[in-house]
């Protein structure tokens, strides 16, 4: 029988663009602690020329966490973050109508020029404050409005990626909102959903949930599921759906001014607000506003990240040559810097592929050095991604009029020594790296704040700051960095 002050324990689900994992999450008063217990990968499958998210396998997934959550004692909570913008649709009995179609599907080409047909780019942005991009969910219902009418139709109800989880776990409908300011359907300044651009956009209202702030219990898991995994009934907590908002929950600061930059298959590089900037400067630059824990805002951009790198890979793959993420680190340390650049956020390095044919293609053509080994391919993309983070940066301090002493890099990204040495020499900052489990440490931080065990944002992050391994990496050869930083301006027109 389990005694009163038996330590708690949280599940947390992350889910990425290309696996996911569960991990059990205790707190001792001290210390946060996070154990991985299931790992799995996250494949979207194309058929008849769409690209699907196979939400089923990966609802399997959530329930084999549980399974083996079980050797580990009662979990009292379980929670969800994702990747955003993307969302299932429901039936008026609550059944998905199809799989959830991948952002990266081609359905939303020439969405946003359509939208602006009915609502101007200036209002458009003026309610949403979100930057214009086409995967963005406004312009997925779009689609369907314009090609797919008969699937908007039978819809009674839109859950977002994590909402969507908590749904079929618990049979609630709700939306959180850090992934409901992912949509460019949300009003950034009122934090709910905005009626004037869906029904500008000629969307159905009624498929809309009501919003519900990060760190709120929305339900139990079903009676069905526990019996049938044979499990404990927990709570079901919605903390921030969005995993970058998760991870900058767990961003270990005590300043109230810092640049953070979640790092994994996409870079988001930005800053914590109490309100959003809207305004021209911001619009012409293209910046997003998020929902943040609390009512916070966060202003960022979003930056095509390590897939350059992960679809590399992917690509010698195919090839017939193995190199882990490690060994292609080292094999750029050692390569010549400086070569050529791109601008990671063109439009052809989007789609899956071959990209470091692409990288050669786009050297080429702007008059560049073409790498061809490996080592100059992800010495190419890294001296990149570092340009692309200080050109970034600079639009950020232009809009909030803030000087930075740090950037916190958290996420998968902190594993390279190499892009977070470049980072700190591109941008002539400081850089704390860590945590590697940023959206999970995040998630967890959440459901303990739910439960009353840890007080707030300011002590989870303190607690995270004194549980986790940060490094620290200062700028090097800032003369140098600077002069290519020109070259790279001129090159890719950043």
């Amino acid at each position: 029988m389990e005694t009163e002050n038996r330590e708690k324990k949280v599940l947390a689900i992350d889910f990425g663009a290309s696996s996911g994992r569960a991990m059990l999450g205790t707190f001792n008063g001290d210390n946060i602690n996070i154990k991985e217990i299931h790992r799995f990968s996250n494949d979207p499958v194309l058929v008849n020329g769409i690209m699907y998210w196979d939400v089923l396998r990966l609802f399997h997934e959530i329930k084999q966490s549980l399974i083996k959550s079980k050797l580990y004692g009662k979990i009292d909570s379980i929670a969800i973050d994702t990747w955003g913008v993307d969302f299932g649709l429901l039936d008026k009995d609550g059944n998905l109508l199809e799989n959830p179609v991948h952002y990266r599907d081609k359905r939303t080409s020439g969405m946003i020029q359509k939208s602006f047909e009915v609502i101007s780019k200036e209002d458009f942005y003026s309610i949403t404050g979100n930057q214009f991009m086409e995967i963005n969910t406004a312009f997925q219902l779009l689609s369907l409005k314009e090609s797919r009418k008969d699937v908007l139709d039978r819809a009674e109800t839109m859950l977002l990626m994590p909402d969507l989880f908590s749904y079929m776990l618990s049979g609630v409908k709700t939306t959180e909102s850090t992934i409901a300011s992912t949509t460019q359907l949300f009003d950034a300044k009122n934090k709910c959903w905005s009626k004037e651009v869906i029904n500008k956009l000629g969307l159905p209202e009624k498929i809309f949930e009501d919003i519900v702030t990060s760190g709120t219990v929305i339900g139990e898991i079903s009676n069905d599921i526990c019996e049938e995994l044979d499990i404990y009934p927990s709570k079901v907590i919605a903390v921030a759906g969005h995993d970058t908002q998760s991870a900058l929950v767990a961003t270990p600061t005590k300043e109230e001014d810092f640049i953070f930059i979640s790092c994994g298959t996409w870079s988001l590089l930005g800053t914590e607000l109490e309100d959003p900037i809207i305004n021209e400067k911001s619009l012409k630059l293209n910046i997003t506003n998020e929902d943040a824990y609390k009512g916070k805002s966060t202003f960022l951009k979003n930056i095509v990240g390590l897939w350059l790198v992960q679809e590399s890979r992917r690509q010698w793959m195919r090839e017939g040559k193995e190199f882990s993420f490690a060994l292609l680190d080292e094999m750029a340390a050692g390569a010549k810097p400086f070569r050529c650049f791109i601008n990671t956020d063109d439009p052809v390095f989007t789609p899956s592929g071959n990209i470091p044919k692409r990288i050669q293609e786009y050297c080429k053509k702007t008059g560049q050095f073409v790498p061809k080994t490996e080592a100059e391919i992800i010495r190419c993309i890294n001296e990149s991604l570092a340009l692309k983070y200080r050109a970034t940066l600079e639009e950020i301090k232009s809009c909030t009029g803030k000087e930075y002493n740090t950037i916190y890099i958290v996420g998968g990204g902190t594993q390279s020594n190499l892009l977070c040495n470049m980072t700190a020499s591109a941008c002539n900052l400081r850089v704390s790296a860590g945590p590697v489990e940023a959206a999970v440490l995040g998630n967890v931080c959440l459901q303990f704040i739910a439960m009353g065990d840890i007080k707030d944002i300011t002590h989870a992050r303190s607690i995270i700051k004194k549980s986790h391994n940060i490094t620290i990496h200062q700028p090097e050869n800032v003369d140098k960095w600077d002069e290519v930083y020109k070259k790279f301006r001129e090159v890719t027109k950043c």
